[in-house]
């Protein structure tokens, strides 16, 4: 048997590459001046192919650096945790007497108050890496980080402020963690939960932290037969959506039981009045006995939460399969109009994804943007023309492969014409594996 999370698409890159001036179809817009940059895992070393879970590859982060509608370089390293960084030989960054889980972060790359952070969640910190992507070592934020931090933060564009939500399996409590635009934690508040569920994402509006504590959770029987996720849907544990304001405590959360599912991704979430928006892909089930393969296909749905009555009313808005939403980062807490998801009928098989859906969720129509067959199309990131640009005013960019070139592009799409020719065309030297999250770093910030 081969693990489907070794072949095809997901099949990892075997070198570090670095490659300059690369060829473009098309013209790369003067005012996308940055990075892209993508995470994803990227096994090194395996023992156990049959055992490897896509969860935990090593971490290789993927970037393109753009100036003056030029592509001038692409760089592939591996976060170099001390494992990762004692199989290539070399002296790993972090102190030698940290008694901290350390971890390859695998899951997302963002840049926040001068640092580029590859990210991952349950336990590790984050690791800082330089603007060429090589390793600077582990961050704790310049010791104000108390523990554990996850993947999927939430920049608040009004503060600068960086919001997450952490877990681990040792805790029995998930942490609330605001860094601050200078990147010192300034706030923690530990909320009490029970049967150490996975929170994988949250939800931000003005004044809200919204919680999903689901049912999926750490199990014991996994960690004893020695599998190193050892987390797996719990029909036993109760899906509840819990509301903290962001200045309150543990003892503020207002739970609210739902009907089990499970949730990696939020889209975004904003306040309507007294009531609660949150946009989400929803699973019905996830990691059941605690496999990845052959999980159901997720959908997009909206939910409607009133704090003040407890309760919770669920909006089908698309019935297609897809992940990965985003939405434009400047929108993040606030109303939007727009978001972006990935096809997703095959994302955890070994074709992914090969559309992009873009909603409009003022008229309900949602724009579809196929690709090759065989693509393994990326989440898709939106860069703004300019910083104070209209929400729809600028560019999608994602990772796709191209069949006839046996390699990737750069694909930008201008997303006022989603589903007409992409304004470029980046070649990239190799093929990049699919792979999980990533952000579009303008050189201004």
């Amino acid at each position: 048997m081969t693990n489907r999370f070794l072949t095809g698409a997901f099949a990892p890159a075997t070198d570090e590459v670095t490659a300059f001036d690369l060829p473009v179809t098309g013209r790369i817009p003067d005012e996308l001046n940055g990075r892209y940059l993508r995470n994803g895992p990227n096994p090194l070393g395996l023992e156990d192919p049959e055992a490897y879970h896509l969860f935990l590859g090593e971490g290789m982060v993927h970037g393109v650096r753009l100036r003056d509608g030029r592509a001038e370089w692409y760089r592939n390293r591996w976060v170099r945790s001390r494992e990762v960084a004692g199989r290539l030989g070399e002296e790993w960054s972090g102190d030698p007497d940290t008694e901290d889980f350390d971890f390859a972060a695998n899951t997302h790359v963002l840049a926040h108050a001068g640092r580029t952070l590859a990210l991952v969640e349950a336990g590790p910190r984050p690791y800082e890496l330089s603007y060429e992507l090589d390793t600077v070592g582990p961050c704790d934020f310049g010791g104000t980080l108390p523990g554990a931090y996850t993947a999927h933060t939430k920049h608040d564009p009004r503060t600068g402020e960086l919001h997450a939500v952490a877990y681990h399996f040792g805790w029995e409590y998930v942490q609330y963690v605001v860094v601050d635009a200078r990147g010192a934690v300034t706030r923690t508040v530990n909320v009490p939960v029970q049967g150490g569920p996975m929170m994988h994402d949250f939800a931000l509006t003005e004044r809200h932290v919204i919680l999903y504590d689901l049912p999926v959770t750490f199990s014991m029987d996994l960690a004893a037969d020695g599998a190193r996720l050892p987390y797996a849907w719990n029909p036993s544990h109760p899906a509840r959506v819990g509301i903290m304001p962001r200045d309150g405590d543990g003892s503020s959360v207002r739970w609210i039981d739902i009907d089990p599912c499970f949730v990696f991704h939020t889209l975004n979430a904003y306040e309507d009045g007294d009531r609660l928006v949150v946009d989400v892909a929803r699973y019905p089930e996830m990691l059941v006995a605690g496999r990845l393969e052959d999980v159901p296909a997720p959908a997009l749905d909206r939910w409607t939460i009133d704090p003040a009555a407890g309760k919770l009313s669920s909006q089908r808005v698309d019935d297609r399969p897809q992940e990965f939403p985003r939405v434009d980062e400047r929108r993040v807490s606030e109303p939007h109009r727009y978001g972006y998801t990935v096809s997703a009928a095959e994302l955890l098989r070994t074709k992914a994804g090969e559309a992009l859906l873009k909603h409009d969720y003022m008229t309900g129509v949602a724009e579809v943007r196929e690709f090759a067959a065989g693509s393994a199309v990326g989440e898709a990131v939106f860069a703004p023309r300019s910083p104070d640009a209209a929400e729809d005013d600028g560019y999608v960019m994602a990772l796709a492969f191209d069949p006839g070139r046996g390699a990737t592009d750069l694909v930008i799409l201008a997303a006022q014409d989603f589903t007409g020719e992409p304004v470029a065309r980046v070649h990239l030297p190799i093929r990049v594996p699919a792979g999980f999250h990533g952000s579009w770093v303008p050189d201004q910030n």
